[in-house]
C-alpha cells in the first residue's frame, strides 16, 4: 500500500507544475495575502476600465456561462473562489489554481468552475464548467507590472497564455486568451458577512 502511494505522489509530483523557489505570495488590496480557498473579487487594476468578472450570454448561450467584465465600473462582478490542490495557506505566483464562482444563477452547472473553450470568432474563451469543446488545464496567477494577470495553463503544453478582454460586436467584454493585450487585474477579500 505504501508503495502505491508513493507511486502516486511521485506521479502527480512529475506531471504538474509548482512554482520556482523565488515565487512570491500574491496580495490582495489590503496587501494581505491571499488565502488558499479563499473568496475575492477579481477587478480591473485600472479605473475607466470597467468593472469585476461575472457572468454573462454570448452566442446561443440561454444561460450565462461566458466569464465576462461587467460594463459598469462600480460592480465588483460575482465573488470567486480562489483554491489550490496544494495542502498550503497562500498562494503564491505561478501556482496551480482552480476558479470559480460562489455565487451564479440557478441555470449555471455546480460547481462554477472556471475552464477554457472555443467560443467563434473570438477564440479562446473563459467559461464556466459544463461547457462542451472545454480545454484541459488550469489557471495561474503571475506579477504584471505592480499588479497581476491571469493565465491559463493547457495541461499538454508547457507554457501558459495571457487572459485579457475582447470587446464583443454584442458589447459583451469577455475573458478570453490573448497574448498580446493581458488584463491587469487586482483581488479584493469578500466580506462573507455581507454575503
Amino acid at each position: 500500500m505504501k508503495t502505491l502511494i508513493f507511486t502516486l505522489f511521485l506521479i502527480f509530483a512529475l506531471n504538474t507544475k509548482i512554482p520556482s523557489a523565488t515565487a512570491e505570495f500574491v496580495t490582495d488590496t489590503d496587501d494581505r495575502l491571499l488565502i488558499n480557498g479563499g473568496t475575492y473579487y477579481i477587478l480591473p487594476s485600472f479605473r475607466g476600465m470597467g468593472g469585476g468578472l461575472g457572468l454573462t450570454t454570448t452566442g446561443t448561450e440561454t444561460c450565462p456561462l461566458t466569464v465576462a467584465q461587467d460594463p459598469n465600473e462600480a460592480s465588483h462582478g460575482l465573488p470567486v473562489r480562489i483554491a489550490s490542490p496544494y495542502l498550503i495557506n497562500n498562494i503564491y505566483e505561478g501556482l496551480i489554481l482552480d476558479l470559480s464562482f460562489t455565487a451564479t444563477p440557478s441555470c449555471v452547472p455546480e460547481p462554477s468552475r472556471w475552464t477554457i473553450a472555443k467560443e467563434m470568432p473570438r477564440g479562446w474563451s473563459v467559461k464556466v464548467a459544463g461547457y462542451e469543446g472545454a480545454m484541459n488545464g488550469w489557471f495561474t496567477i503571475q506579477r504584471y507590472r505592480d499588479d497581476y494577470k491571469l493565465m491559463f495553463c493547457p495541461r499538454d503544453s508547457p507554457s501558459c497564455s495571457n487572459l485579457g478582454i475582447y470587446m464583443g460586436e454584442d458589447g459583451n467584454r469577455r475573458l478570453v486568451v490573448n497574448e498580446g493585450n493581458p488584463m491587469a487585474v487586482m483581488f479584493k477579500k469578500v466580506d462573507t458577512s455581507a454575503i
